[in-house]
């Protein structure tokens, strides 16, 4: 069983920059990807960003050029550098884990508002 839990989130500035930190724990041996995906009040959960073992890292891309996904080592924490916000990049921020045919996993989620 894999449990994610983020944080990192808050009330920000436009223009301004958070960096958003999602732990893992427990194990999996199917991983495929982790990434953040978010969801505003009123839209569907859509996908920010997401690393995929061996493959580059895949963006949004209304995030492109202002987010970078990072992750450690061993695949046991992936971060969300986000810069240059604006107010509707306001949303509920979720870590996912993709372990193909085990399923996805999720974080609770950490709000990110950008308000002046």
């Amino acid at each position: 069983q894999v449990q994610l839990v983020e944080s990192g989130g808050g009330l920000v500035q436009p223009g301004g920059s958070l960096r958003l930190t999602c732990a893992a724990s427990g194990s999996t041996f199917r991983l495929h990807s982790m990434g953040w995906y978010r969801q505003a009040p009123g839209k569907q959960r859509e996908l920010v960003a997401k690393l995929v073992i061996g493959a580059n890292a895949n963006y949004a891309d209304s995030v492109k050029g202002r987010f970078t996904i990072s992750r450690d080592n061993g695949w046991n924490a992936v971060y969300l550098q986000m810069s240059s916000l604006k107010p509707e990049d306001t949303a509920v921020y979720y870590c996912n884990l993709n372990a193909g045919i085990d399923g996805d996993y999720w974080g609770q989620g950490t709000q990110v508002t950008v308000s002046s």
